[in-house]
């Protein structure tokens, strides 16, 4: 049977020390967003005051190489960015403890920074201190030969008092038509792309050789101030329409934070829409308006539609069917939309799309009917159209088919919706809106805020 070899006694000590292996650590990366904070100045004074105003960018992740949006081979990274509202250029101060490469290399902070602010950022903070006094007059001197444009003067645009007080004796408020064929608009607009960027979700910039866009800024002097200072700006394209006609599109429209919420967008908004109806284009739209600037523009539209004759008709007609009895009683529910006539009535004197009107006669219609008495059959009402909307009127909507459901909400409110394949019986799609009503709080807390209150109830 063998045995286990039992070591051998050695009596001299063992002289080899053992290595000890070290692993580098990872370099994890420090989020954008993290390490880099943005100020708006108006003066030197305030470039290295944390009491200056820190915007919020909507994506800074997205300007940086890598996927992730994240910074490597720092540690202990500030960076602070002063961008001047008066001059339109940026310092960036750049603050780390060291730099070390974990693995996925060092990144290039200055050439980062470019991608945002680009020919914009001053390397030297004297430099751009100096941009204060020598660019005083910046926007003063590229507006200088643009049109002036106004408002309708039956507008009845104010600004939210609650928040700013203006006062026309001492105020000069401005909006300067810039097209890009000037040097002077491409010039301005090459200066106000990092706020794009940062400020307007989804933004880039646009084609400023391309004389098709549009350039609005809206300014303001204020006594005691010997330079125009810039409040907001809108990019406009303006398409060819058939025959001989043309399309009005905004595509960005951005206040300075500092300036929001003083009822500076909504006479920048104003303006626009006098463009488009002085100049007779075939209608006024917004590329994908995010929903703060959907609700302004709305509370817009349905104080234009208040009292617009060429509608109060089937206005009065609409707001009539509701006091005919209960729609659930009905076989057919009348449905809660203008007819053609109104649409093109709208479309060519006020310049507003379709969708937009629809969306707006909606809340007309609540506006006039007697809430205590109309209210379930005008939700019924809004139902029966998102039910129209969903299902669809046209040869796209052959297979769907609506079937009743148990459900924990009303029946009547519920539907399920789905498109059958070769006459199967299986479910392709499924679509659910149970809770219409929900949809109609949406709709009654736009037309209970602050911007449309002051709107009465039309006659």
């Amino acid at each position: 049977m063998g045995q286990k070899q039992q070591p051998s006694a050695d009596p001299r000590p063992d002289t080899k020390k053992k290595r000890r292996v070290a692993f580098s650590q990872i370099d994890t990366g420090i989020p954008a967003k993290d390490c880099i904070k943005i100020y708006l100045v108006s003066t030197k004074e305030e470039v290295g005051s944390t009491d200056s105003l820190c915007i919020d960018p909507v994506d800074l992740n997205s300007f940086f190489e890598d996927e992730d949006g994240k910074i490597y081979g720092y540690q202990g990274l500030k960076i602070t960015v002063w961008f001047s509202i008066v001059s339109f250029h940026a310092y960036a101060g750049i603050v780390f403890e060291s730099t070390s490469d974990g693995g996925k290399g060092i990144t290039d902070l200055k050439s980062a920074l470019q991608n945002i602010f680009a020919e914009t950022l001053v390397d030297n903070k004297d430099d751009f201190l100096q941009t204060f006094s020598k660019d005083a007059n910046f926007i003063g001197s590229l507006v200088a030969d643009g049109e002036v444009l106004h408002p309708k003067a039956s507008s009845n645009w104010q600004f939210n008092e609650a928040k700013f007080h203006f006062q026309a004796a001492n105020s000069d408020l401005e909006v300067i038509r810039l097209p890009m064929d000037k040097m002077a608009g491409r010039n301005l607009y090459s200066r106000l792309v990092p706020l794009a960027l940062l400020l307007i979700d989804g933004s880039s910039p646009i084609d400023v050789t391309d004389p098709r866009w549009e350039l609005y800024v809206l300014s303001q002097k204020n006594n005691g101030q010997t330079h125009p200072r810039l409040r907001g700006f809108a990019a406009l394209y303006r398409f060819y329409h058939y025959p001989d006609s043309s399309r009005l599109r905004l595509s960005q429209i951005l206040i300075l934070p500092p300036y929001q919420s003083k009822g500076f967008g909504r006479f920048l908004l104003e303006v626009l829409n006098n463009v488009a109806i002085s100049e007779n284009v075939y209608d006024f739209t917004i590329e994908e308006p995010i929903s703060k600037l959907q609700q302004l523009r709305t509370c817009i539209d349905v104080k234009r539609l208040q009292g617009f004759s060429p509608i109060e008709e089937a206005f009065s007609s609409a707001v009539a069917q509701f006091k005919l009895g209960k729609l659930s009683k009905k076989i057919s529910i009348p449905p809660l939309l203008p007819s053609p006539e109104a649409i093109e009535a709208v479309r060519k004197s006020l310049k507003i799309t379709k969708e937009q009107f629809s969306h707006c006669w909606e809340i007309l219609i609540y506006l006039g009917i007697e809430h205590d008495k109309h209210m379930e059959d005008f939700i019924l009402a809004v139902s029966s159209r998102m039910r129209d909307d969903l299902i669809g009127e046209t040869t796209d909507a052959e297979g769907k088919q609506v079937v009743d459901v148990p459900t924990d909400y009303d029946q009547e409110m519920s539907f399920v919706m789905f498109r059958s394949t070769n006459n199967a019986t299986g479910v392709e799609m499924d679509e659910s809106r149970a809770n219409q009503e929900e949809q109609l709080k949406l709709i009654a807390q736009k037309v209970s805020s602050d911007q449309i209150r002051s709107i009465s109830k039309p006659s």
